[in-house]
């Protein structure tokens, strides 16, 4: 472990360089991923490096738990309240849907959730322009095969030094580096609702997908389920598709 810490801090100076930027930043979101990247990047960029906290109908203990992660390793940290910023970008989408008679019900949870990622991801950027920083993505394996992920959200990010990492490693990982033990041991959670929880909505457990990456056997139903999600989120993994020049 202490290897694969080392080899990530190092990839990680070796992209600002190549970018010719001055350092490195996070969205912290209170769980076991941003965690991990938090303490990567401080690592790496002991003076140049933020994490960003941007609570936004978030859950009652995400915000506690981002803050005990950035105090754990010692990371810069500033925090943006998005709440105000999305209610009223939502219900003026909202109000002109309704105007058209155009409003998808079935659809509301869903594009709310999805446009509190992108408010996050433009936040991010922002304050990455200001400070001459790339911006750090949190996707584990098992998230990146599945499509796990806000396209232009969560995913749309700079650099993704977790992409490799099953879920459990990232586990392993964050003990080593000495992450709030709340943190590790909570359920994953995006904190889209109440309630939600990755696995829940994902039908399967992060321990079967990982075995599935690893090659090992698992039940066809789970299997079905996770091949499912890949086939279906295989336009988050590539560039807009383009015609033939």
């Amino acid at each position: 472990m202490e290897q694969k810490v080392k080899e990530l801090v190092s990839w990680l100076q070796k992209q600002v360089k190549e970018a010719n930027v001055k350092g490195l930043l996070v969205g912290v979101s209170g769980g076991i991923d941003s965690a991990v990247v938090a303490n990567l990047i401080k690592r790496a960029f002991p003076d140049n490096s933020l994490g960003v906290i941007m609570p936004c109908k978030s859950q009652s203990d995400d915000q506690t738990h981002a803050q005990s992660v950035v105090e754990a390793c010692e990371l810069s940290v500033m925090t943006v309240d998005l709440t105000e910023t999305h209610n009223i970008m939502f219900s003026n989408i909202k109000q002109q849907l309704e105007h058209t008679e155009s409003f998808n019900e079935e659809k509301e949870k869903l594009a709310d959730a999805n446009l509190r990622a992108r408010l996050r991801m433009s936040t991010l950027y922002t304050v990455a322009t200001n400070h001459n920083y790339l911006v750090v993505g949190t996707d584990n394996a098992a998230e990146w095969y599945t499509g796990y992920f806000t396209k232009f959200g969560d995913g749309g990010v700079d650099l993704v030094p977790l992409v490799h990492l099953t879920k459990g490693e990232v586990k392993e990982m964050a003990e080593y580096l000495g992450v709030p033990n709340e943190v590790i041991h909570k359920q994953p959670s995006a904190g889209l609702w109440e309630g939600q929880t990755d696995e829940n909505e994902m039908g399967t457990s992060y321990a079967n997908i990982d075995r599935h990456l690893k090659g090992e056997e698992i039940p066809e139903e789970d299997r079905k389920i996770i091949e499912e999600m890949h086939k279906r989120s295989a336009h988050k993994r590539q560039l807009p598709p383009a015609p033939p020049k």
